[in-house]
């Protein structure tokens, strides 16, 4: 069922959050230099599942969620707003300054996007259908739109968690890198 991006973000967040309780349980500076490099993917994930599910779940959640699956609302928010709450949590009170420059988070985000659209067109091929019934609705130019869509909402999710990371932890640095991400700083 790891064709469901939702169970893709809460296994890489778990894996994160396994890692964090290690990491303080050992005092581990390599688990926690692990832990830091698997939050820069797994927080702005999170977020754009986040963004992504409530978002499209407002204009139809038949374009999510197939009839007879719904879920009763404390899984609903448990799976899609809690994690990207949690790990923002973990990013402001807990992790030092993210060092994940706009073109880094850039190529994360659109490899993750199009790894994931691999998988799923695999797991498709393999199984006669898809994760969620909007993949049904469009055609592959409009597949590449939402997916480069998507990875630039999680590129843009990695720029306004490093402003707010540098708003509450007072890091001038991260927010103007937030603000002119793409401007070479020293």
């Amino acid at each position: 069922n790891y064709q469901h991006l939702t169970n893709i973000g809460l296994a890489l967040s778990f894996v994160t959050f396994v890692t964090a309780l290690l990491a303080d349980i050992t005092l581990s500076p390599s688990l926690y230099s692990v832990k830091n490099a698997l939050s820069t993917t797994a927080a702005p994930l999170e977020v754009l599942i986040s963004i992504l599910y409530w978002g499209i779940r407002s204009i139809d959640k038949r374009l999510l969620i197939p009839e007879g699956y719904e879920l009763h609302w404390l899984p609903d928010v448990g799976f899609h707003l809690v994690p990207a709450v949690v790990l923002t949590l973990d990013l402001v009170l807990f992790s030092p300054p993210w060092t994940i420059r706009a073109y880094s988070a850039m190529s994360i985000s659109m490899a993750f996007a199009f790894l994931y659209w691999g998988w799923v067109e695999f797991c498709y091929s393999k199984n006669g259908w898809y994760p969620y019934p909007i993949f049904d609705l469009l055609n592959t130019v409009q597949r590449v739109g939402l997916f480069t869509f998507s990875a630039a909402l999680m590129t843009a999710s990695t720029s306004l968690l490093k402003w707010v990371y540098g708003r509450f932890n007072g890091y001038e640095q991260m927010k103007e890198e937030a603000y002119k991400p793409l401007k070479k700083t020293l």
